[in-house]
């Protein structure tokens, strides 16, 4: 017997693959519940991993305050060639040498990215310019100017470096586009740099070891598909809903 939609409301954490979209995550959803409100609470682009909050339900009420939320990754990033996307899914469009580093030489270039800063979002976003998202103009090889936006950096470690590979984890505020980190410290390095992976660990108080995978929601008998929400009073206070 399906769940009845009219009694499903709550979080649902997802662990995203790579290759979709979090709107692909949020269609997949609905069929499986049956319930056409549906909606999540942060982007995350097709190549990246990790946390999705997804709201069923009355949650979705609760989308605006779950964005707002501090996000922690964990990744990867490339020396020595950018990408349109500063991804490893854009074109490389410049290449250049690695200069030899140490790892406490590279730390120091964390260190200078922590704290209150302004970013430029890259052309590849969801963001909107006159109702348009970014990624639309630039797959027509367009470019806008961008207006910077405030972000703000709590932590960036260094978990690794194996030039030209250099992986870290990375705690930041709401908006904060971890490629542009990404591709920013390699400008500040001098040769450049792309994201190569990356995966969301955690969204606030809620870690990915939460999260539940699309392949055992789709094997759940429809009965107990109620039983992966989580109540919206655990994570989300009264008045906002």
């Amino acid at each position: 017997m399906a769940a009845n939609p009219s009694n499903l409301e709550g979080l649902l954490f997802v662990d995203k693959p790579a290759g979709f979209t979090s709107h692909d995550v949020v269609a997949k959803v609905r069929r499986i519940y049956h319930i056409k409100k549906v909606g999540h609470a942060g982007t995350l682009d097709p190549m990246a991993t990790g946390l999705l909050i997804i709201l069923v339900g009355r949650a979705t009420k609760a989308s605006n305050y779950l964005m707002s939320q501090p996000k922690t990754y964990e990744g990867t990033f490339r020396l020595g060639q950018v990408t349109d996307s500063q991804d490893a899914d854009g074109e490389v469009i410049e290449t250049k040498e690695v200069p030899a580093m140490t790892e406490e030489e590279m730390k120091d270039q964390f260190n200078s990215f922590l704290g209150d800063q302004y970013q430029i979002p890259p052309m590849f976003s969801a963001k909107k310019i006159k109702g348009v998202p970014l990624y639309k103009l630039a797959r027509k090889g367009q470019e806008v100017e961008r207006e910077p936006r405030f972000v703000h950096i709590k932590s960036f470690d260094l978990l690794a470096m194996n030039l030209p590979d250099v992986s870290f984890r990375i705690d930041v505020s709401k908006g904060t586009y971890v490629r542009t980190v990404a591709h920013d410290l390699g400008q500040k390095v001098g040769c450049g740099a792309y994201l190569t992976s990356l995966r969301r660990t955690a969204i606030n108080d809620v870690h990915i070891d939460r999260s539940v995978t699309l392949e055992t929601l789709e094997a759940a008998p429809p009965s107990q598909l109620g039983r992966f929400l989580i109540p919206l009073h655990q994570h989300v206070p009264s008045h906002v809903i």
